[in-house]
């Protein structure tokens, strides 16, 4: 017969523990213990208390940093799991020295961060700045767009809001009237959901009611309506490549020496192009405290297609930086992918790539004779319609016109006109190129030297996100309103300028 062990839960075992010994130099928790509570200064928080006479002593704010620090690098972002870790995690009770802080507590503090969040920010980057892990000649900016504690089915325009007040108050007309039917002497089961039915229905109408009482409507860059949220109106419908989310838009600007975060800001616009200009102002004033002068001047910035507009480069020439931001369609242009188009499976039943325009011919086709005219695919000439001709972007060139009489019966119509009602076909040739700045970055981008600088952001820029959502699981902001999102972006940027230090720091890798 088998023999066991005998175990008797009903014992009390007393187990010694040390907690200066948990937190083991070279990890990231004795970092974040050792840079709180020897090297940053946050007597800036003292003002937040009186209780010098009255009232019980108040938890240390180091305490309270360090655990979130801490929590947001293990991806926990719920005050509550924060709570029940100082509860269970002896790294946790370690850090708080047996303190547990109730969730309400670390929410708030968290929250109520504004006045203090960049000061502390500064004083980790001046540590980065000591060690030597900036290089401050090429900085790469990016953003990823993340949903936040707000709901997406709460976004409309003020007359699409109006719209689904309405809506709802007729679903709570429709509702009790269905429930005065039933038999009142009967109370069920099916009653009671009735009545909780309309009860959030009757919540529903008067959040909206009172939202369109107390806010004006929401406009966007141009000026012209946008969606507004019930929830949080300082956030916006994200599109992402995983769909279009409700959240922010999280900035960072990155030092391409050890990818450490010089600035990070939240926004709650999508267009990623209006936010180059507080980028720029935000990072040379965090590089300015740290005793830099003159930090972005002639240093390289890069940022991807998407922050490309003439108002982002007119910023960038304010700031008299050596801006890389390409167009939508510099790969296109790009001599190294000429032939990636032979690649692709073909689209249509020819086996021919499929060109814009459904297969028109594009001005490639036309071609000039001895003579100089102008000659369509079809062999007939063209006549010029104006000279001098400015488009919309600016360059000027030669327009070019077709006669009625050769396009009318024309049997390349259908493949040479734009629109089946048009009556000719119009050509411009590029004669001329203006001077401006988007023709400039083109031409900067196009240089072998320009692809070889832009190439570099990959490298610089994405790491980073990559640690920050993957490695330290920040897929979502939990709280409301851009202030607080703020706090809570710059705090795990924070994280990831401190895991820098770690890693690369060489003073500091005798100390932690």
């Amino acid at each position: 017969m088998a023999k066991y062990k005998p175990y008797d839960y009903n014992q009390m075992n007393m187990v010694p523990v040390s907690l200066d010994k948990q937190l083991t130099p070279g990890t990231l928790e004795f970092a974040i213990h050792y840079i709180i509570e020897e090297e940053l200064d946050l007597t800036i928080f003292n003002t937040r208390y009186r209780n010098d006479n009255i009232g019980r002593n108040a938890i240390n704010p180091k305490v309270l940093l360090k655990i979130i620090l801490l929590g947001y690098s293990r991806g926990l972002t719920s005050s509550r799991l924060l709570e029940k870790a100082c509860r269970e995690n002896i790294i946790f009770m370690a850090m708080t020295c047996g303190e547990i802080p109730d969730h309400t507590t670390i929410a708030t503090f968290v929250s109520s961060m504004e006045q203090e969040i960049t000061r502390i920010f500064t004083q980790i980057l001046i540590i980065c700045e000591e060690e030597g892990l900036l290089g401050g000649t090429h900085f790469s900016i990016d953003g990823v767009k993340l949903p936040s504690n707000a709901s997406k089915e709460c976004s409309g325009k003020f007359d699409e809001l109006r719209s689904k007040k309405e809506s709802i108050e007729k679903k709570i007309k429709e509702a009790i009237k269905e429930h005065n039917e039933e038999d009142k002497g009967k109370k069920n089961k099916k009653d009671d959901n009735h009545g909780n039915r309309i009860n959030k229905l009757k919540q529903k109408a008067e959040k909206i009611d009172k939202f369109l009482r107390e806010n004006n409507p929401r406009l966007g860059t141009s000026g012209k309506e946008v969606q507004s949220n019930t929830t949080d109106n300082e956030s916006a419908k994200m599109v992402t490549s995983h769909g279009v989310v409700q959240g922010f838009n999280a900035n960072a600007m990155v030092d391409e020496k050890n990818q450490v975060i010089t600035h990070a800001e939240a926004f709650g616009e999508n267009e990623d192009s209006v936010h180059i200009k507080p980028m720029l102002e935000g990072a040379k004033k965090q590089l300015e405290e740290i005793g830099r002068k003159e930090p972005l001047k002639g240093k390289i910035i890069t940022a991807d297609a998407s922050y490309y507009s003439t108002k982002s480069l007119r910023f960038c020439e304010e700031y008299g930086v050596d801006a890389y931001i390409p167009d939508s369609k510099f790969r296109k242009r790009d001599p190294r992918l000429q032939d990636a188009g032979k690649y692709k499976r073909a689209t249509n039943r020819d086996k021919t790539n499929h060109r814009k325009g459904k297969g028109l011919f594009t001005v490639q086709d036309f071609k000039f004779n001895e003579e100089g005219k102008l000659i369509c695919p079809a062999g007939k000439a063209l006549y010029i319609w104006t000279r001098n001709f400015k488009n919309q972007h600016g360059y000027t060139g030669i327009n070019y016109r077709g006669t009625k009489a050769a396009c009318k019966n024309c049997s390349l119509r259908a493949k040479c006109l734009h629109h089946p009602k048009a009556q000719v076909r119009q050509i411009f040739i590029l004669d001329g190129k203006p001077t401006s700045l988007t023709d400039g970055m083109r031409e900067k981008i196009d240089s072998a030297e320009g692809r070889k600088t832009y190439s570099k952001r990959l490298g610089i820029v994405e790491p980073v996100f990559a640690n920050i959502r993957a490695r330290k699981r920040m897929d979502r902001f939990t709280l409301r309103g851009r202030i607080k999102v703020n706090i809570q972006w710059q705090l795990y940027c924070m994280v990831h300028n401190i895991e820098k230090i770690v890693n690369y720091g060489q003073s500091y890798a005798e100390i932690i």
